[in-house]
């Protein structure tokens, strides 16, 4: 039997030693599946929202902040959105999405099989738009921030329940868009 390593297990231990569950077979498996990076398929579909009819976004690849993020430019609108502009240098309209400075790995168990300590790694999706504040005034940024913080060694032990949780918090962003865009215009909850 060799040795493995993952994003939540020890460099040269063995797995079954920290996932009793999962067979040195199992986890060659879970490294050939197929995992897609940050990369959303222009045009994307916007979230209906008042003042906004079938509105889309264009997008297209733009040189990311550091090494560990990767960067898309709002290039061009469809449907109806008056009033609002593309990605330009002077108005950002931007979507990152930001790795952790280094992934961190699963603990070593105590000699009484507890782990101590639960490292997380933390991931970012940052959208910028370019807004007016007033007349005559210099433009603004909104920044918007979704942060995603998940414990070493949930990505291979249990990734479904991973998933789900994307797949729920994605879901309410889509189907609250309307609520949560009233409550940041007007501060009432």
């Amino acid at each position: 039997m060799g040795y493995y390593a993952c994003t939540c297990c020890i460099k040269g231990q063995r797995i079954e030693s920290i996932h009793p569950a999962i067979t040195s077979k199992e986890f060659n498996s879970i490294l050939k599946v197929n995992t897609l990076a940050f990369a959303p398929t222009s045009p994307i579909t916007g979230a209906a929202v008042t003042g906004l009819t079938s509105p889309t976004y264009t997008t297209v690849a733009d040189t990311p902040p550091n090494a560990r993020s990767r960067q898309y430019a709002v290039s061009a609108l469809g449907g109806t959105q008056t009033g609002v502009v593309v990605h330009s240098i002077g108005a950002p309209f931007t979507l990152t999405m930001f790795l952790p400075g280094t992934f961190k790995s699963l603990g070593q168990p105590s000699p009484s099989g507890i782990i101590r300590a639960f490292p997380r790694n933390n991931f970012e999706i940052l959208t910028r738009k370019s807004v007016n504040v007033l007349a005559n005034q210099p433009a603004q940024t909104v920044l918007i921030r979704t942060s995603i913080s998940i414990p070493a060694g949930a990505d291979t032990y249990d990734a479904v329940s991973v998933k789900a949780a994307m797949s729920c918090h994605n879901g309410m962003l889509w189907a609250a868009v309307q609520g949560l865009t009233d409550t940041i215009l007007t501060g009432v909850l």
